[in-house]
């Protein structure tokens, strides 16, 4: 398992324009970066402005049912 701080600035840019993107599940980001879905919630908690990770997090919760359907 890889910690938030080891990982290189353009992996937290890859795994951060990967978990905006409705397309892409924490199952997939793991897969690619062996982070877990709770360390990519740090991660982006960390990295966007309060109003910001709010707002991924209420898209996320919304979306995140659906997901499985469209894939």
């Amino acid at each position: 398992m890889i910690k938030i701080n080891e990982l290189r600035p353009d992996h937290v840019s890859d795994i951060i324009q990967m978990a905006l993107s409705d397309h892409v599940s924490f199952k997939d980001i793991q897969r690619e970066y062996g982070i877990t879905e709770k360390h990519v919630k740090a991660l982006m908690r960390d990295t966007l402005k309060t109003g910001s990770y709010k707002a991924w997090r209420k898209r996320v919760r919304d979306f995140g049912d659906r997901r499985a359907t469209y894939k």
